[in-house]
């Protein structure tokens, strides 16, 4: 892995330490770097009517989103584990966005006219960590583009194929 997704991964990391988790005891941080560099972090907040429940994902991009830098979002990561009774989150599965998160992403994508790569990491600082595209994790995604608003009409199934 280069620095900078080296970079992402720990601030995800880093972020699910913020988790709001008492129900399913599983924290997930998530990390968005924009195209100048900077990490904007999010980290999964439980409510007691679970449905109401946000994903770090969803929170990272929301927030980007309300800085006015959606279309600055370049790539994604997101690590997550269990949450011990002694409080230390552990895991050595890589977790993966829902479906939700994929769509969300999807939007992020779309809008900003760019392939983003999404990191999905494991919780243990020295974890698996797995890089994926979206056309992998949501195949035929339906988006802005499918309503005429992406930039250009962009899909990240075009990029990928071109990129083939």
């Amino acid at each position: 892995m280069t620095e900078q997704e080296i970079e992402l991964v720990t601030a995800a990391r880093t972020a699910m330490r913020n988790a709001h988790a008492p129900y399913s005891r599983f924290a997930v941080g998530a990390a968005v770097r924009l195209t100048d560099g900077a990490i904007i972090t999010g980290s999964n907040f439980e409510n007691a009517s679970y449905g109401l429940s946000l994903c770090a994902e969803t929170v990272a991009i929301a927030t980007a989103n309300a800085q006015g830098r959606l279309t600055d979002v370049e790539a994604i990561a997101m690590a997550g584990g269990t949450i011990g009774p002694d409080g230390v989150i552990s895991g050595h599965e890589v977790i993966h966005p829902c479906g939700r998160c994929r769509q969300v992403i999807n939007e992020a994508e779309q809008m900003a006219g760019r392939y983003i790569p999404v990191y999905c990491a494991a919780a243990d600082q020295n974890g698996l960590v797995e890089k994926h595209s979206l056309a992998e994790l949501l195949p035929h995604a339906f988006g802005p583009a499918n309503l005429g608003s992406a930039a250009g009409g962009w899909t990240h199934m075009e990029t990928e194929a071109k990129d083939a």
